[in-house]
């Protein structure tokens, strides 16, 4: 938020003295800062998704290769579809990431008016 001041001149009657006098200071609300703010956290948290469904397929990747070599007869396990769920959130947060890095960089852009 920026700050504005608000400075009023009064004179003293008594002497001819104009003095200037710091009465208030009023926050002006920006909405383009809240718009960025609003940006940076939400490409930071997608950041962390899909480091954390990453983390996550790898570590069913390798339950899974556990599972199938302690028991060849199972085709399809449970470690298989829930790597497939990590990767796909992943994909997805991974997208969400880089959209939000194109619309703040166009709002950038917009902004210095290149």
């Amino acid at each position: 938020m920026k700050t504005q001041k608000i400075v009023y001149q009064s004179s003293m009657a008594s002497n001819n003295q104009s003095k200037l006098v710091l009465r208030r200071t009023r926050k002006r609300f920006s909405p383009r800062i809240l718009i960025d703010l609003t940006i940076q956290a939400f490409a930071i948290v997608s950041l962390l998704f899909t480091a954390f469904s990453g983390v996550g397929a790898m570590a069913c990747w390798g339950l899974e290769v556990i599972d199938t070599s302690a028991n060849p007869n199972i085709v399809i396990s449970g470690w298989q579809q829930q790597k497939n769920i990590c990767l796909g959130v992943m994909l997805v947060s991974f997208s969400a990431f880089l959209g939000t890095a194109l619309v703040g960089a166009s709002f950038s852009i917009q902004q210095d008016k290149f």
